[in-house]
């Protein structure tokens, strides 16, 4: 069974920063695509950045040129840097990891970011 460890949340103001790592138990890291998810209250688990092993990587447009996706495949570790954060990215943060080819989803317990003077 795939695990998903999740770091990094908290409370920071805005304009600051913060950055969310996810730690996969597999030995076949590469093989999955690694996303980063957010969810409101009420709200439905919205995609806030995706990445693939060679390093592709697709942004909701909300957080375009803020936030950074990155993985290090020798680590078995997805990240999400977040710069110039704002009130609206207020969530809890879930991490995901994808078989680019088969079935296969998994997802991380959350980490809840507040963003908040």
């Amino acid at each position: 069974q795939v695990q998903l460890v999740e770091s990094g949340g908290g409370l920071v103001q805005p304009g600051g920063s913060l950055r969310l790592s996810c730690a996969v138990s597999t030995s076949a890291f590469s093989r999955y695509v690694m996303g980063w998810y957010r969810q409101t209250p009420g709200n439905q688990r919205d995609l806030v950045a995706t990445i693939v092993s060679g390093g592709s990587t697709i942004y909701a447009d909300s957080v375009k040129g803020r936030f950074t996706i990155s993985r290090d495949n020798a680590k078995n570790t997805a990240y999400l840097q977040m710069d110039s954060l704002k009130p609206e990215d207020t969530a809890v943060y879930y991490c995901n990891a994808k078989l680019l080819i088969g079935f296969g989803s998994y997802w991380g317990q959350g980490t809840q970011v507040t963003v908040s003077s």
